[in-house]
């Protein structure tokens, strides 16, 4: 495998000489250990690139660097300090090393001053910060759209040090400490990860993402004790059972010491889990806990738990409700080693939901949010869709569980995304994309960040300096979500994708299906009904205030009023306009505003590299050509549904 694409991650090239060569002499070290001196070598990477050669030394006096320990900073935590002889990094430990040499590494490659570098100081907001890869042992990824698996091809894992080394180092960069390297639906082969037919040959992965921080985990099918390992059932409360994880879970951590624990999908989408044998979620989660805590090892489990063969002629089963129903009843009786893993939405990943009631609902067990950094339902890395927004409406979202300041940022000890990643020519397939990558461990190491502030930074570290064209690009970025959910599914309805595909205009998708109906337009009106009066009843899953809100037809969000609310066509939003014109009229916009777009881009041709140029301006095209098939199918089922027409007269293809 060729190298991996840097992204944001140049190693120094564009880094001024006249403004920072001068320190790339020597470095001193008050660490030692595998992640301090990968830190060394991150910088001599850089100094290299600079035409220097950086050597350690014993007198942090004389050091243009110098990594020094300061515990206050704690795990992970990091301070920089530049004089005009040296640079000294501060961490809390290694890794707070390690985080603050990417951090000057990045940002001096994205032009920034002295000025602005000096006392930049950052802690890790939770103690658990993951990526979560859906590939397969064959090479495949399941929502993979920029290539193949970085780990996997053939049913063999790869031994690429320099490519795993590529990945890790860029991981790192962004403060993500824990991998999941395998698809959450754990398909046959998969199933054999975590017997000594893979075993060595993961710990050479995992090995290589210790020396930067980072613990590797696997998913794991709950159904191994009997599709693998001989046993008659897989309960898990049954004794045998538990002794078979038990003795997995030694093996595993003979072969990988640091290993960080398995991730389940239990019960979900067909996938096997404790509901076969009478028992809960709390018993299978526990189960595997106790099989890893001896040595120091979580579960992560996933709350993404619904009935996928429902009758579309039931208007009270709501699939939106099922994470709520499933695991608020087991609220502390998951073991102190169990974190669940809830998705930011209640529904999956569209481009607009509410935030998961879940959220507040948990009071007593561990959660980390899981936010979908590959495209599926957002344009799968052909639209340009930015989502650091979306995900800090979730972090920001106020539960008022625990009070008006309560939020989900401080409910939670950490997220997973599911990555964007794969080994194609650029890692992300669109380049653009990797704002998306970057954005995601930058948030969640730092919740506080705006969205226009990772946008710059990763702008000015991967495509440019220059001041118009860095100006440019992050308005593009942060407009563009708005532009994307305006000409796909309005008001909060989402889906109406191609089925199983989930790329592409179909309106009518899913609404017969057993996966669930998510419009129901008819002659008179739109939405979904959610209210505790006349509907399934999900708003009462919100703390009163919340639920109040959404209740309300009047005091309901526009942007959400189709998910909460069937209403008229000719309901009035609080733009004034009528939900009917609002579909025209966002969907003639979102199609301009994607062609605005393409244009705006091709006049960055000369400032941006000409390869990432050329890629990007392809997935334009195509945007553009997506936008307009949106509008045109959208904008004429409704019109058929309605009868009504555009007020503008604009042409509908009736």
């Amino acid at each position: 495998m060729a190298r991996l694409h840097e992204c944001w991650l140049t190693e120094g090239r564009n880094i001024a000489p006249e403004q920072w060569k001068k320190y790339f002499t020597t470095i001193y070290c008050e660490y030692t250990g595998r992640v301090a001196d990968s830190v060394v070598n991150e910088l001599k990477r850089t100094a290299n690139t600079l035409g220097s050669e950086l050597y350690r030394t014993d007198d942090p006096e004389t050091a243009g660097f110098v990594l020094a320990v300061d515990r206050t900073l704690g795990a992970g935590g990091y301070r920089i300090s530049v004089d005009d002889t040296s640079i000294t990094i501060y961490g809390g430990d290694e890794c707070g090393f390690l985080y603050g040499a990417f951090r000057f590494i990045i940002l001096a490659s994205g032009g920034y001053t002295r000025e602005e570098i000096d006392r930049c100081c950052e802690q890790p907001a939770y103690p658990l910060r993951m990526i979560n890869h859906w590939d397969n042992a064959d090479g495949s990824i399941e929502r993979g759209y920029a290539g193949n698996s970085v780990f996997f091809a053939d049913d063999t894992v790869t031994r690429d040090r320099e490519a795993l080394t590529d990945y890790a180092r860029l991981m790192s960069s962004v403060g993500i400490n824990a991998v999941c390297i395998n698809n959450v639906n754990v398909h046959r082969k998969e199933t054999l990860f975590i017997t000594d037919e893979y075993l060595d040959d993961i710990a050479f992965i995992a090995d290589i993402f210790s020396n930067y921080g980072i613990k590797l985990f696997l998913s794991v099918n709950f159904a191994a004790p009997v599709e693998t390992g001989g046993c008659e059932t897989a309960d898990p409360l049954d004794e045998n059972v538990r002794n078979w994880w038990k003795n997995i879970a030694a093996n595993i951590y003979r072969h990988i010491p640091d290993f960080g624990g398995f991730l389940v999908k239990a019960d979900s989408e067909n996938r096997p889990g404790p509901f076969t044998y009478g028992r809960d979620h709390a018993d299978g989660a526990n189960m595997l806990a106790e099989a890893v805590i001896p040595y120091g090892g979580v579960v992560v489990w996933r709350c993404f738990v619904y009935n996928c063969h429902t009758d579309w002629r039931d208007r009270l089963t709501d699939r939106a409700k099922a994470a709520y129903d499933n695991f608020v009843p087991l609220d502390g009786k998951f073991a102190d080693n169990v974190y669940l893993q809830v998705k930011n939405g209640p529904m999956d990943f569209q481009i607009r939901e509410p935030v998961s009631p879940l959220f507040g609902a948990l009071g007593k067990t561990n959660m980390i949010a899981e936010f979908q950094i590959t495209q599926e339902y957002t344009g799968q890395q052909i639209d340009l869709c930015y989502l650091v927004p979306m995900w800090k409406e979730c972090l920001d979202f106020v539960t008022f569980s625990g009070g008006a300041g309560d939020t989900v940022k401080k409910r939670i000890l950490g997220a997973a995304g599911v990555t964007n990643v794969g080994n194609g020519k650029f890692l992300t397939g669109d380049p653009l994309a990797g704002a998306n990558l970057y954005g995601y461990g930058r948030l969640i190491f730092d919740p506080s960040l705006s969205a226009e502030r990772i946008a710059s930074e990763w702008v000015r570290a991967a495509l440019t300096h220059e001041q118009e064209a860095v100006k440019t690009i992050v308005s593009m970025l942060i407009r563009s979500r708005d532009i994307y959910e305006s000409y796909t599914s309005p008001l909060g309805v989402g889906w109406m994708v191609v089925p199983h595909y989930h790329y592409g205009v179909d309106v009518d998708g899913y609404e017969y299906s057993q996966w669930g109906t998510y419009h129901y337009a008819d002659r008179d009106g739109i939405g979904v009904d959610r209210t505790s009066a006349t509907g399934t009843g999900y708003v009462s899953q919100y703390a009163d205030e919340n639920a109040r809100m959404y209740d309300d037809i009047d005091s309901c969000p526009d942007e959400l009023l189709l998910f909460f609310h069937h209403v008229p066509y000719t309901h009035v939003l609080k733009s004034g306009k009528t939900v009917i014109q609002h579909i025209y009229d966002s969907h003639f916009d979102g199609a301009e505003k994607a062609g605005e777009l393409l244009e705006v881009w091709k006049g960055l041709k000369d400032a941006v590299p000409p390869e990432i140029h050329a890629e990007a301006l392809k997935r334009f095209v195509m945007q553009l050509s997506n936008a307009e098939r949106w509008r045109d199918v959208v904008n004429t089922y409704f019109y058929r549904k309605s009868g009504i027409d555009d007020i503008h007269g604009r042409k509908i293809y009736r």
